[in-house]
């Protein structure tokens, strides 16, 4: 069966289902080269907006789906969304990341109480090409390709609507596709006229090739200080949904990230990881030519675990 992109009803109910429990973050405004909205969803008790669908996804499932706890596949920020659900709804829960996760986002996934098993990125990829482990007991909790996952990332795109009328062009990171595809599909529904575009990065922009030969290729990407996207593909599941909700792709350098992760710093008050900022190194590059009718332009700054490390080496003005 083809994987669905969430209604706008579905999208509602993860709302009313995850209200309280998740921050409704603010748009605030920053000069990225032109007037821009921030969705700072960096300001998620995980410091990333992975914890509406996981959250969404879990407490959608009932006490029997969860009766053995509950399994993701994440690069880190979904791990913590997961292990932030399960110590709310109090199971146990197992988060298997790629061996080049950074300490930042598995320190927490375990302060959280969750259990993280370093795998090799190609054991890690087919964890989530496959739905799952079939030696592993408990639910699933896909990290972008799950309904339930989309509706609850579609409830940014509600808040977008409610907070900016005027709203034209919404730039959102691109990983998996789950969270582009569901802001999407919920602005088609209550902003049909607002476009929004995916940012990839260059070296690792799968969403890219794949438009370009028309069907879902494989990439040999190359891995930066970007660890939030950049897969090797798009998922066969995904990429219908790519073809009817994403109005066009954005690619960025690693250096305009980097540019990106500063001028959040320092005009934004705000710490922003390398996929957090990438749309707004695609604001800075495209600009105005993105909101024709001078309507507001929207970046979805999707999440702030990044080291301490290379978010020093970042304001220096250097490259990690």
């Amino acid at each position: 069966m083809a994987l669905l992109a969430p209604t706008v009803e579905q999208v509602r109910t993860a709302a009313e289902r995850i209200k309280g429990r998740v921050a409704r973050t603010p748009l605030n405004p920053v000069d990225a080269g032109g007037p821009t909205w921030l969705k700072l969803e960096n300001l998620q008790p995980i410091g990333a907006f992975k914890i509406r669908g996981a959250l969404n996804k879990m407490m959608a499932a009932d006490s029997g789906a969860l009766a053995h706890g509950v399994y993701t596949a994440s690069a880190g920020n979904m791990a913590q969304g997961v292990a932030f659900a399960a110590r709310f709804l109090k199971v146990p829960a197992r988060v298997f990341v790629p061996d080049s996760a950074p300490n930042t986002k598995t320190d927490n996934v375990e302060r959280l109480g969750g259990e993280v098993i370093r795998v090799t990125y190609d054991e890690w990829w087919q964890i989530m090409q496959s739905g799952g482990r079939d030696s592993e007991r408990g639910m699933f909790v896909h990290p972008f390709a799950d309904t339930d996952v989309m509706a609850g990332n579609g409830t940014i795109g509600l808040e977008i609507a409610e907070d900016r009328a005027d709203v034209e062009a919404v730039l959102v990171p691109w990983g998996g596709g789950g969270l582009t595809c569901g802001i999407a599909a919920a602005l088609r529904a209550v902003k049909p006229h607002a476009r929004v575009y995916a940012v990839e990065v260059e070296g690792a922009a799968p969403l890219t090739a794949s438009r370009a030969a028309g069907k879902p290729v494989m990439i040999d990407n190359q891995r930066s200080f970007i660890d939030g996207m950049g897969g090797k593909g798009v998922f066969t599941d995904m990429w219908p949904l790519s073809q009817d909700l994403v109005a066009d792709v954005l690619t960025v350098t690693v250096e305009q990230v980097a540019e990106a992760v500063r001028l959040i710093a320092q005009r934004g008050r705000a710490v922003a990881e390398g996929a957090g900022a990438a749309p707004v190194a695609a604001a800075m590059v495209h600009g105005a030519k993105l909101t024709p009718n001078k309507g507001s332009l929207v970046c979805v700054v999707s999440g702030g675990n990044i080291e301490a490390s290379v978010l020093s080496t970042i304001l220096s003005g250097q490259l990690p």
